[in-house]
């Protein structure tokens, strides 16, 4: 996808990648021998000071311990086929830390799924965690927001906010893209200012 990021000085200041990834699932347990391992790794960048959305991209995983379901099919869009031409998940993973300076800004995710994923997939592969520190859980942030009392799947967030679903449900591309929506969204309800960064440079870390 296409990207847009700049290089001014103090862009990685206002810079924040929002993140979403796929896995391979069943619709019950895993088949003896196979483990979740994530397949699909979408990724948008936000410049949280003009509040806008200026990059998406999205990498496909080939699985080494795992194979794609048709549930799996069913529920993300993805074949065994499509992933087997993805890359493995220890040069993901470079990529993510070369290409999109995932180990130097802050980012975000629905829930802390994807963080945890990321963290038990680079302990097994031993692949080297592509992510800084600086995590925030935009579902718990965006409960708090809006006074709800439980934590909303993303679908349900985007109809609370009265923001569209772009793209396909479940494709981690379009989900990350959404998920970014919500936290401009989130941003704008915080401040009246035009510096939003501000916001969620103040939202602490909160985990499921």
């Amino acid at each position: 996808m296409g990207s847009g990021t700049g290089s001014g000085t103090g862009t990685g200041e206002r810079l924040l990648n929002v993140v979403d990834v796929e896995a391979t699932c069943w619709e019950g347990q895993p088949p003896p021998g196979q483990v979740h391992e994530i397949i699909e790794i979408g990724l948008t960048v936000v410049d949280l000071r003009a509040g806008e959305r200026v990059a998406k991209h999205r990498l496909l995983v080939r699985p080494a311990r795992s194979e794609v379901s048709p549930f799996c099919t069913e529920l993300t869009g993805l074949t065994q086929a499509e992933v087997d031409g993805g890359l493995t998940f220890a040069d993901a993973c470079r990529v993510l830390a070369a290409e999109h300076r995932t180990g130097l800004l802050p980012w975000a995710s629905w829930g802390d799924y994807d963080r945890k994923q990321f963290t038990l997939q680079c302990q097994r592969s031993g692949a080297e965690y592509p992510f800084g520190h600086r995590h925030t859980n935009a579902k718990a942030v965006f409960t708090t927001s809006y006074g709800l009392r439980r934590r909303p799947g993303m679908a349900q967030a985007l109809e609370l906010a009265g923001l569209p679903l772009e793209g396909r449900h479940h494709r981690g591309d379009d989900d990350a893209w959404n998920i970014a929506a919500l936290v401009l969204d989130m941003a704008g309800r915080g401040t009246g200012s035009p510096n939003r960064s501000s916001v969620i440079i103040r939202l602490r870390k909160v985990t499921d």
